[in-house]
């Protein structure tokens, strides 16, 4: 005779303190899965880069699909390093950390830097008040009206796609992230962080440049950073501006409640899911960023009332980079066009 099993009542999706309960059961790594993740995207990364050399003889074109696989390889390793970044890839620190920043080097990202850059993002996501560390710059329609017509200029050419994930990534990653920015006088953790990552970038890049030479390295390495790059940064936009995101300001902000409704969930094809760490599950990922990326699904799987909150697809999210000020009003990201009609 089977027992009975009792299955609990779903959860409202605004009951945002029982969700905290629930995922904690999600939290647990599986080590030998995580191992088996590390090797499934180092091992394929490095073997398209060798494929893109190889490649040359015959010219660049040739070898341009192992750049863009070796770039998507790439970008998984990033999402690795992401996960330890918050402790949950192996839920050993001094595992965790050591992973990050090897992975750091090939993703020209300083780790234990990114890592508290990243952490106050998640504590004031969807905060008006706390705008500006790890967060694409987001101003409101008030805040635009009020700017100069050359502060405006700029921003609209800030928030321009070419810009956003054009020039972006080469200039967060190529630039930016070589010294501390925004943490310069935050003690030395922050510049040991940087210094360090660039110490090994330019050892390992000079020992590469020394088995392929400077030009063949070159015609390789940038691509794969730009491209995984551009989709690092995409990413990371769609999932906070979509058209219903949630902000709020003061003591009306919760942080339970800016997770839940101000990140997306970007729903992807399966292989996108794969490559990009279920990182689209950003909604679930940021109420509880414990969970492993490669659990996430679990969660969609057993709560499945979760997966309609802030869902867009890949169609609607390219819809997303018209949206650029938030309207404090209606409650909701706005065009420029649309904030030129209501001024008309």
């Amino acid at each position: 005779m089977n027992a009975h099993v009792h299955t609990p009542a779903p959860l409202a999706e605004d009951n945002v303190g029982a969700w905290l309960k629930t995922l904690a059961k999600y939290r647990q790594p599986r080590i030998g899965r995580s191992a088996f993740e590390l090797i499934v995207t180092a091992v394929p990364f490095v073997g398209f880069w060798a494929i893109a050399y190889f490649s040359l003889v015959y010219g660049f074109w040739y070898g341009l699909a192992a750049i863009i696989a070796a770039a998507a390889f790439l970008l998984r390793l990033f999402m690795i390093q992401h996960d330890c970044g918050h402790g949950s890839f192996f839920a050993r620190r001094g595992i965790d950390d050591w992973t990050g920043r090897v992975i750091g080097v090939l993703t020209l990202t300083p780790y234990a830097y990114w890592r508290r850059a990243h952490a106050a993002h998640h504590a004031s996501a969807g905060n008006l008040d706390e705008r500006g560390v790890g967060d694409i710059t987001t101003l409101t329609v008030a805040e635009y009206r009020a700017l100069s017509p050359m502060n405006r200029l700029g921003y609209r050419l800030y928030r321009h796609p070419l810009v956003m994930f054009g020039i972006g990534p080469a200039w967060l990653f190529l630039f930016k992230q070589r010294l501390p920015f925004g943490m310069m006088n935050c003690g030395a953790p922050p510049w040991v962080s940087t210094m360090g990552t660039n110490l090994a970038v330019v050892t390992l890049a000079g020992l590469m440049m020394w088995i392929v030479g400077v030009g063949p390295f070159l015609m390789i390495h940038l691509p794969i950073v730009l491209l995984s790059g551009a989709a690092g940064i995409w990413l990371f936009y769609v999932q906070h501006q979509f058209e219903d995101t949630h902000w709020s300001i003061g003591n009306d902000w919760q942080f339970p409640k800016a997770a839940l409704h101000g990140a997306s969930h970007y729903d992807l094809p399966l292989a996108l899911r794969w490559l990009t760490g279920n990182i689209g599950i950003h909604h679930v990922h940021h109420l509880s960023s414990r969970i492993p990326y490669y659990r996430l699904p679990e969660v969609l799987r057993d709560h499945p009332q979760l997966a309609g909150i802030g869902r867009i697809t890949l169609w609607q999210s390219l819809q997303c980079v018209r949206l650029v000020l938030w309207d404090d009003r209606r409650q909701k990201l706005v065009s420029f066009r649309e904030i030129a009609a209501a001024a008309a």
